[in-house]
């Protein structure tokens, strides 16, 4: 295992974490975390994964221990495409990358494989609860040919009320600094900062709203596996499934038992998928 800094475009400082050896040859695996989580959120399944691929994780801007941008504008989805590029180029050079995704890393991971990463750098993506925004505009957008599809977007709309709730100011900080959020979001065990509960939000704030508002779907070609909990309060499992089939052209679905966490609670369940997705893709 090393730790290296990458710098991103617009020069903060990366914190990178390789879990393989020198000269490692077998396929890369670089995992994004979500919100409120850092890196740390991924260990659960490296230990499982660690003796099959070679994993790389970092900590998105702004959380664990990578540097934080000075306004809300260096959050948008397009600096974390660069800084997604920026790992990949530092970690892998040469050869192209496998890519997996949990919340808000998966969100910010569809727009990456949208084309704002080239498609010849990336071999497959997994994401896990986090949809894309523009597909999630989209989607919600489209009425549902029966009362069940109708219902699973009211489901889904009350499902992302918290979105509304964190464009808020000062009330989610205070939220999150009172204890609340962290109760009512789950994986409290998790090894969260304070900076990651804080700074995340402006994740949302830069783009959320923005997207979804005017959603502008785009194909993907790289190969995509989503992993959807059965559990998952956040994300449903329609949104998860129906969103992307207009836009990807090799779409795998999977639903495991689980929680929006599945990631740490259960790591055992997402491995074996990942792992046979990687192997498929080369």
């Amino acid at each position: 295992m090393s730790t290296l800094h990458v710098t991103t475009t617009d020069g903060l400082r990366l914190a990178v974490t390789d879990f393989g050896s020198p000269g490692d040859t077998r396929p890369t695996l670089i995992c994004v975390h979500g919100y409120p989580d850092n890196s740390s959120v991924w260990l659960p399944l490296v230990r499982i994964l660690g003796g099959d691929l070679r994993i790389v994780t970092y900590d998105v801007r702004g959380h664990g221990s990578s540097q934080a941008p000075a306004t809300r504008k260096g959050y948008l989805i397009e600096q974390l495409n660069a800084d997604l590029q920026a790992v990949i180029d530092a970690v892998s050079p040469a050869a192209p990358v496998h890519l997996l995704a949990h919340d808000w890393g998966s969100t910010q991971t569809w727009d990456a494989v949208a084309g704002n990463v080239p498609s010849e750098r990336i071999a497959s993506f997994t994401s896990i609860s986090g949809p894309s925004l523009d597909q999630t505009g989209a989607w919600l957008r489209t009425p549902g040919r029966t009362a069940r599809g109708a219902l699973a977007r009211l489901k889904q709309g009350a499902g992302s009320t918290y979105i509304g709730f964190f464009q808020a100011p000062l009330l989610p900080e205070l939220a999150w600094r009172s204890g609340i959020l962290d109760r009512i979001v789950g994986g409290s065990a998790l090894d969260r900062t304070r900076s990651d509960r804080l700074n995340g939000l402006e994740l949302y704030r830069a783009n959320a709203i923005a997207r979804m508002a005017r959603p502008q779907p785009r194909p993907v070609t790289v190969p995509v596996q989503v992993i959807a909990p059965t559990g998952d309060a956040y994300v449903s499992r329609a949104l998860a499934a129906e969103a992307p089939k207009p836009y990807v052209a090799d779409l795998t679905v999977h639903e495991i038992e689980g929680s929006h966490w599945v990631v740490a609670d259960h790591p055992e369940r997402v491995a074996p998928l990942v792992r046979d997705f990687v192997s498929a893709r080369g």
